[in-house]
């Protein structure tokens, strides 16, 4: 399902730097002072820039399997295919070892998405001219078909935690989310449900712990259920928040951040209304942390702003605890997001940020 938002193209940069936590890297903060007109761009200069760095430490290896017919025994001899080598008068020997190689799977998704966005006719010459000169270096690396990539055994460890950020945007292209822009030169218009989600709340989330690091605690934490001592929550689902902060003197905000295509839902007779499971889900999260009824635990809804009308800003008190629905607004200068950001946190803990 595709959403019809629109969001600066820049602010989508600003957003993966936070999530991947890469702003202070020079290689990168020199792209927030770049114009692009699309985010074809965007991404293809990302990843220049980013592998450009990355160069100069050299290309990821690691261990992979090779299959091969050797003059000399390296590794594990593998019979069959020897003696079919036998047969058909080669006089070599099939074998099975590992080697220590830059032809691995993170350096094959970056090939083949840089082979895709040179390729790309959104894509302006001085981007391609690039990517085209940083894969003169990758010449032993394959190119992969992209539907045989299996993204969910993408992992990352100190070795390749440089990688993050560059196979993330590989992922972006590869699943064809470059769709059209708004008004020839803003917006970027859709990014599929599955992960625009994730990237604004990751955002969030990381814009919160670098800011305000020192001032407030940040995480996503997982929520206890508030049982009584005898109870085994073996079978009870687990209650992961989005985010939450809270101060050295109890009071918390639990978030839950939300990026639909529509905000509201109809109910009888046309009447709108907020989703009701996000409701429930955000008041279930902060009763079970009250553990006390203290009231000092508080819930957020921080939906990302559509093109609908209504814009909710609501503002309740559930069972002594209260319950917020707010909107960010992401289509503005990225100044503006952050002071909605700052807004937040100032409201529920008077606190401000020196950042």
């Amino acid at each position: 399902m595709l959403i019809d938002k629109g969001i600066f193209i820049q602010n989508i940069y600003y957003m993966l730097t936070y999530a991947f936590q890469v702003l202070k890297q020079k290689n990168y903060e020199k792209i927030s002072g770049e114009k692009f007109d699309n985010i074809e761009n965007l991404f293809a200069s990302i990843l220049s820039t980013g592998l450009a760095q990355q160069l100069k430490q050299g290309l990821y290896r690691e261990y992979v399997a090779i299959n091969d017919d050797l003059n000399t025994v390296r590794g594990k001899i593998n019979l069959y295919e020897t003696i079919k080598n036998k047969v058909k008068h080669k006089n070599m020997m099939n074998c099975d070892f590992d080697e220590y190689s830059e032809n691995n799977i993170y350096n094959q998704i970056i090939k083949t998405t840089a082979y895709y966005l040179i390729a790309n006719g959104n894509v302006d010459d001085t981007y391609k001219k690039k990517l085209k000169k940083i894969m003169l270096y990758f010449n032993t690396v394959d190119v992969i078909d992209k539907t045989t990539i299996q993204w969910k055994h993408i992992h990352f460890n100190k070795s390749n935690k440089n990688y993050n950020m560059l196979i993330s945007i590989c992922y972006f292209v590869l699943h064809d989310l470059l769709l059209s822009n708004e008004s020839g030169n803003k917006k970027i218009l859709q990014f599929t449900e599955e992960h625009m989600p994730r990237l604004y709340e990751k955002f969030v989330l990381e814009y919160y712990k670098k800011h305000y690091k020192g001032l407030l605690h940040v995480n996503s934490s997982q929520i206890d259920w508030n049982l009584a001592v005898d109870d085994n929550p073996e079978y009870l689902p687990k209650m992961q928040s989005d985010i939450s902060i809270w101060d050295n003197n109890g009071n918390t905000l639990i978030i839950d951040t939300k990026y639909y295509t529509h905000t509201m839902t109809s109910s009888q007779f046309d009447k709108k209304t907020l989703h009701s499971h996000n409701l429930y889900q955000i008041f279930t999260y902060v009763k079970n942390k009250d553990v006390s009824n203290s009231g000092k635990v508080s819930g957020m809804l921080l939906y990302a702003k559509t093109n609908e009308d209504i814009v909710p800003d609501e503002k309740f008190v559930m069972g002594g605890n209260r319950i917020q629905v707010k909107t960010l607004d992401l289509n503005q200068d990225f100044q503006k997001i952050k002071e909605q950001l700052n807004d937040i946190i100032y409201n529920f803990f008077a606190v401000k940020t020196c950042i």
